[in-house]
C-alpha cells in the first residue's frame, strides 16, 4: 500500500554523477510491486571503502558477511535488495548473498569480498536465489541511472527519495560526496541507520575514509530515532573511487583533509535529518538539544531517552507543551542528573529553571511554537559541559496504520 508522501519531505538534490561510480536498477520482483527493487553500482578499480553496521545481535547475513567485507578495504560493486530483508533466514539467506557476491564478481573479475550486499524489508523470509540471479543479470546491461531513480529504488516504506551532496576542496582540487539513504521506521540506530551509501570521487585511504566515517556516525545516525526500535539489517557505507586524482588522504596531517571530514559529516547530518523527516506517520521534526551534562555522551543519551519517549511524543502530535512529560524521560534516562538543576524550554522559551517553573511562564508562545512542523526541545542539566542533538519525529496515529498493515 502507497503511503502519503511526508509532509516533512525534502526535494531530492541534483547530485552530479561521480567519476567511477555507476549505478543502475532493475525489476527482481521481491514484492508484487510495478517498481524497480534491485540496486547495482559498479564502483572503479582501487574504491576504498568503510562500512557501519547494527549492533542488533538478530543481524542479517548481509549485515555479517559486510562486517568481514569492509575489513580489506576496498569495493568493486554494491547490490542493494528491497523489499526483503533476508534477515533470520538462517543458511538460507546466507547462501543467497554468497551467490550474489560470486555472480557479480565473476562479471567483474574481483575478489567476491568487494562485492558488498544490503536487503531490506521483511524479516524472517530467505532472499529467492533465483530472482536475485535474474534481477542482477537485469541490472549488469541496464543503462545506467540517475541518483533519485537509484535513491527510489532502495525504499520500502519511505515515502520519497532521499539524496545528499557536499563538496570539499582537497589538495587544490574540488572533490564531489553524493549520497542516498531509505528509512522510515523501525529506526534507533546504535552505529548507522536503516541503508545508506556514500559515494566520492575523492582519494581517502581506506583506514581513514574508515576513521571518518565511525566518527560522523556518532553525531549523525546515532543521533536520531523513530520508534526506538534497532533495524537487524542497519548499514551505512562510504566508497572512495580516487578519480579526483587528489593525493590520498590519510590523516587530517593530509591536505584538506579537514575540510573533507565536514563535508563527509554534513552529508551525513543531511541524511539522517532525511530520515526522521520520513518517520512513518511523521507530522512533525523535533531536534532535542541537551546541555549541561557531565559529557557529550551522557548528553546524547539523556536526548534519546527524550526523544523515545511515546509521552513526549505523543505531546509534541498534540501540540500540548507537557514539559513534565521531558522531566520523567530525563528522570529515566540512568544518567547524572539534579532534579533541583534542570532547566527545560520549547522553542527558546524557558518553562522551568533550576527545577521549577518559572513564575512568569507565559505558555503563549510555546503553544504557538508547537503548532509549526519544526519543533525545538531544550534541556540543561546544569552539571557540566556535555552537548548534544538527537533528532526524532513525533509519534500518531499513521505510525501505526503503517506498521500495521506492513506485510499486506
Amino acid at each position: 500500500m502507497a503511503h502519503p508522501v511526508s509532509p516533512l519531505a525534502r526535494p531530492f538534490p541534483a547530485i552530479p554523477p561521480i567519476a567511477g561510480v555507476t549505478p543502475r536498477v532493475a525489476r527482481a520482483g521481491y514484492k508484487d510491486w510495478g517498481r524497480c527493487d534491485l540496486t547495482y553500482v559498479e564502483l572503479a578499480e582501487g574504491t576504498a571503502a568503510a562500512g557501519v553496521f547494527t549492533r542488533n545481535v538478530c543481524c542479517s547475513s548481509e549485515v555479517e558477511l559486510g562486517r568481514q567485507n569492509v575489513a580489506q578495504g576496498h569495493a568493486r560493486a554494491l547490490v542493494v535488495n528491497a523489499g526483503n530483508s533476508n534477515a533470520f533466514t538462517g543458511y538460507r539467506g546466507r547462501e543467497a548473498v554468497e551467490a550474489i557476491m560470486a555472480q557479480v564478481s565473476a562479471h567483474l573479475g574481483c575478489a567476491a569480498e568487494q562485492v558488498f550486499v544490503s536487503s531490506t524489508g521483511v524479516i524472517g523470509v530467505p532472499l529467492p536465489k533465483d530472482k536475485a540471479k535474474a534481477g542482477i543479470e537485469a541490472a549488469l546491461v541496464a543503462q545506467p541511472c540517475g541518483w533519485e531513480e537509484a535513491a527510489n529504488t532502495i525504499g520500502t516504506t519511505d515515502t520519497f527519495a532521499k539524496g545528499a551532496m557536499a563538496t570539499a576542496v582537497v589538495d587544490g582540487r574540488t572533490v564531489t560526496l553524493g549520497a542516498i539513504i531509505k528509512g522510515s521506521g523501525m529506526i534507533a540506530p546504535d552505529m548507522a541507520t536503516m541503508l545508506g551509501y556514500i559515494f566520492t570521487d575523492a582519494a581517502v585511504e581506506p583506514g581513514f575514509l574508515q576513521a571518518l566515517l565511525s566518527a560522523a556516525n556518532q553525531r549523525t545516525f546515532s543521533c536520531i530515532t523513530v520508534d526506538s526500535d534497532t533495524s537487524t539489517s542497519d548499514t551505512v557505507l562510504a566508497f572512495a573511487t580516487g578519480a579526483a586524482g587528489n593525493v590520498p588522504l590519510s590523516s587530517f596531517d593530509s591536505a584538506g583533509a579537514d575540510a573533507f571530514a565536514a563535508a563527509l559529516e554534513d552529508v551525513c547530518r543531511q541524511m539522517a535529518h532525511l530520515v526522521v523527516r520520513d518517520g512513518e506517520g511523521a507530522q512533525k521534526f523535533i531536534a532535542v538539544t541537551v546541555s549541561g551534562a557531565v559529557s557529550d555522551e551522557s548528553a546524547r543519551k539523556v536526548g534519546l531517552a527524550i526523544a523515545n519517549s511515546p509521552l513526549v511524543k505523543t505531546a509534541i502530535a498534540g501540540e500540548d507543551a507537557n514539559w513534565g512529560r521531558v522531566v520523567m524521560a530525563v528522570g529515566k534516562a540512568g544518567e547524572p542528573a539534579d532534579r533541583d538543576r534542570l532547566s527545560i524550554g520549547f522553542g527558546g522559551t524557558w518553562a522551568a529553571r533550576d527545577g521549577q517553573p518559572l513564575a512568569d511562564y507565559d505558555e503563549a508562545p510555546v503553544a504557538a511554537h508547537l503548532k509549526g512542523q519544526d519543533i525545538s526541545i531544550e534541556v540543561d542539566l546544569g552539571l557540566g559541559e556535555g552537548r548534544a542533538t538527537v533528532w526524532t519525529c513525533d509519534l500518531t496515529h499513521g505510525y501505526i496504520s503503517i506498521n500495521a498493515d506492513y506485510r499486506s
